[in-house]
């Protein structure tokens, strides 16, 4: 086992992405929601133009990733078959320079594997987690950061396992970035995660459902997460950029223009909050960090799949000294 404190600990379920180019497909919004749903025909034969399958992917792996090409070491904490599956996404995660001490190996389960339904730039992701008997690793020394996302949806328990590690820990910082799941169990179930939250991270429809207002001012919202617990809760809101706060300032960094037309949109989130923890785990203020996670994100939707793009220090540095007219962290 490693035995040197580890910078970025990575918690989450690890999923092999199976992303289906499709080219006999259009978008409609003739439902009562008036929400984009993709439509194939049905019954038929349905041609699709490229499969790209990638392995070790997943919310918290990606972030990972991001952490260890910032420069910091970084581990993951997650479970995965020991079919073909998982025989790749281990050889993955060291390839790419993760620590997999704590990544659990389950004999008589089989690992994630999802599919991405690809139609230009946007996604939809057929998901299903396997249910796994999640025990968390008593790790010593403790890591400096904690980074938490999506797990399965019988975790609940796995969660305040955590929670009382975090107590017992209390020089680890947590950052929470909620999955599909996790937002669903609701910010009551999951009370003492959002209390010990040093960075919390979601999109604006995520921090709505999760507070359960209709509240539209980013401020407001800001101010609401935050007094449910996390100490930095930053929100979001696509195209139109992001916000934090913290406690004193509200700070507001717009997107790294694109500097073409994007590939996939798939791990943008990812990058995005991964970049702006290590950020925080390099010491660097919570302007820079705001300054550094969007150019990730810009980097990542260029490549298809999660990780591919995610950029070296140097690199993403670079690309902060010849940033664009406009591009500057703003306190609103």
């Amino acid at each position: 086992m490693n035995s040197k404190q580890i910078d970025f600990l990575a918690v989450g379920d690890i999923v092999t992405d199976a992303f289906i180019e499709l080219v006999e497909a259009w978008v409609e919004t003739d439902n009562p929601e008036k929400n984009k749903e993709l439509c194939m025909n049905f019954g038929g034969k349905i041609p699709y133009k490229d499969v790209v399958v990638v392995p070790a992917v997943g919310n918290s792996p990606n972030a990972a990733v991001a952490a260890h090409r910032l420069g910091l070491k970084s581990a993951l904490v997650a479970d995965m078959g020991d079919d073909k599956f998982g025989v790749e996404q281990m050889q993955t995660l060291k390839t790419q320079g993760i620590i997999t001490d704590y990544v659990k190996v389950h004999k008589d389960l089989p690992s994630n594997y999802h599919y991405v339904l690809r139609l230009g730039a946007e996604r939809t992701i057929l998901i299903k987690h396997t249910e796994w008997p999640y025990k968390f690793p008593n790790i010593q020394p403790a890591p400096r950061f904690l980074y938490f996302s999506s797990v399965a949806s019988n975790s609940l328990n796995y969660h305040l396992e955590i929670a009382e590690y975090l107590k017992k820990n209390p020089e680890t910082k947590l950052a929470f970035q909620p999955g599909t799941f996790q937002i669903k169990l609701g910010k009551e179930k999951l009370k003492d995660f959002y209390n010990l939250s040093y960075l919390f991270f979601c999109n604006k429809e995520e921090a709505k459902e999760i507070l359960k207002t209709t509240e539209d001012d980013m401020k407001v919202l800001l101010k609401m997460m935050r007094d449910v617990g996390p100490k930095i809760p930053v929100i979001t809101d696509g195209p139109n950029g992001a916000y934090a706060y913290d406690g004193k300032k509200f700070l507001f960094v717009p997107m790294y223009p694109d500097p073409k037309e994007p590939i996939s949109r798939t791990g943008a989130g990812d990058a995005f909050s991964s970049t702006v923890t290590s950020a925080l785990a390099l010491g660097k203020t919570l302007e820079v960090a705001l300054y550094w996670g969007p150019i990730n994100s810009m980097s990542v939707v260029q490549q298809i799949g999660a990780q591919k793009g995610l950029l070296h220090k140097e690199e993403l540095e670079e690309l902060l000294r010849k940033r664009p007219a406009g591009y500057e962290v703003k306190e609103i």
